[in-house]
């Protein structure tokens, strides 16, 4: 599970995010690939069963409530980031959102090196991503 963060909902963008989302290190080859309704999926998914980066028995499934759980794990973010009523430029969000991921990732101990309950690792952790001294 990944996301990326674009101005735009179209077919390079879902490419792009496949992409990333392929390449990443924790990532395994896919059994099914569910995502909602939007109408660029298919065509990305098709252009990179061409280009051999998607087996081709791969099924994509389009449905609106299959990704219920992932939108669910969301809804700290969504929480944080709404009353702030926007953010003034697209580099602002794209900060500030990795910011809200990886202390929630940190909280939820999600990341390798510092478990959930270890509050000395959780801290050399963010000093070294967000590059702050302890």
């Amino acid at each position: 599970m990944d996301f990326l963060l674009c101005a735009k909902r179209d077919a390079e963008a879902a490419k792009r995010f496949f992409r990333k989302t392929l390449h990443a290190s924790h990532t395994t080859t896919p059994r099914v690939i569910n995502v909602d309704k939007n109408a660029a999926y298919p065509k990305a998914v098709a252009e990179l069963k061409a280009e051999g980066l998607l087996p081709d028995a791969e099924p994509l499934r389009q449905n609106k409530y299959l990704n219920q759980i992932v939108e669910q794990d969301h809804r700290f973010i969504k929480r944080l980031t709404n009353p702030g009523l926007g953010f003034a430029s697209f580099r602002t969000a794209w900060r500030t959102l990795r910011g809200y991921e990886i202390m929630n990732m940190i909280r939820k101990g999600q990341l390798q090196g510092a478990a959930k309950s270890d509050v000395l690792a959780q801290n050399h952790l963010m000093a070294e991503v967000f590059g702050i001294g302890v």
